[in-house]
């Protein structure tokens, strides 16, 4: 199939290089126009506009960090919808606001263009591997035609409704996974204030109840007091205002969500935005007095 990708971050390029690896003949663009040379080499064919690297693409993939850079990739003056065919679909991969990917989705169909919303989970480390998991909203018709694509990027690819159910499903993942970044960093908080051996205490409690992709994965952040990026906090914050959003529209109290973004706030302020989200643990461990 001819794939586009737009938007070749720390998700983006890992995504890209799998769907050319996998024999499909692939275009890319990117703002920072030297992302692009990554996957370039590969033999990814590169666009100078969203608009260019639309013109005859099958599935057009967006992965960019928020709602305004979805209506611009999509909707701007040189944006996808100038450029792609009738029939196309646009995958939007990012984390953005339900309500903009459905005003989004009805300028699409109005051009012929068809649109799913697919959010990921998973990290870097997911996009590289291709195990992603993947949450879409949209069109059955159009999830079906697009789920060769997506199996190569997600080892889970869920349809979980009409356009917008995606981003719904992924807001319910980040207030689930902010809970468990910040328990975990309050638990490791108590080991390391008892003096334990936390390489001892983290393999302990993986193998029982409290295991996570978290504590397997970032755990040993919180222990070394180092935030080597992941995924940023600012971004992660991002989709917390997302999530309060959409719960406030729905009716629904957050309260944990609400506290993990007051943290973010605290953090971002004083210049840790770019720091891995386990960074949540650098506010516990100094209010615990751990240097």
């Amino acid at each position: 199939m001819k794939v586009t990708f737009i938007g070749l971050g720390t998700m983006g390029i890992g995504m890209s290089l799998n769907v050319l690896k996998a024999g499909h003949e692939v275009t890319v663009h990117n703002r920072t126009r030297q992302k692009e040379e990554a996957v370039a080499k590969e033999g990814a064919k590169r666009a100078d506009s969203p608009r260019q690297a639309a013109e005859g693409a099958e599935i057009i993939v967006t992965m960019v960090s928020d709602t305004p850079d979805v209506e611009a990739v999509v909707l701007g003056e040189e944006g996808i919808i100038h450029g792609a065919p009738q029939g196309a679909i646009v995958i939007d991969m990012s984390t953005i606001s339900p309500a903009a990917t459905r005003q989004v989705a009805e300028a699409l169909g109005k051009k012929g263009i068809k649109m799913l919303d697919a959010p990921v989970s998973g990290g870097p480390e997911g996009a590289q591997q291709g195990t992603l998991a993947i949450m879409v909203g949209g069109d059955s018709a159009d999830f079906e035609k697009a789920l060769p694509i997506l199996e190569i990027m997600g080892k889970t690819v869920t349809h979980v409704g009409p356009i917008g159910a995606g981003q719904i499903t992924k807001a319910i993942n980040q207030i689930i996974i902010s809970g468990t970044y910040l328990t975990v960093a309050e638990g490791l908080s108590l080991g390391m204030k008892a003096g334990l051996d936390m390489k001892k205490v983290i393999a302990a409690i993986s193998g029982g109840a409290a295991s996570s992709w978290v504590l397997h994965n970032r755990g040993i952040n919180v222990v070394n007091n180092t935030y080597p990026l992941g995924f940023r906090v600012k971004l992660h914050h991002k989709d917390l205002q997302i999530a309060l959003d959409t719960a406030r529209e729905l009716a629904v109290t957050l309260p944990a969500t609400a506290l993990v973004a007051q943290i973010e706030n605290g953090l971002i302020a004083r210049g840790y935005g770019d720091d891995d989200v386990s960074a949540i643990g650098r506010s516990i461990r100094e209010q615990s007095g751990l240097k």
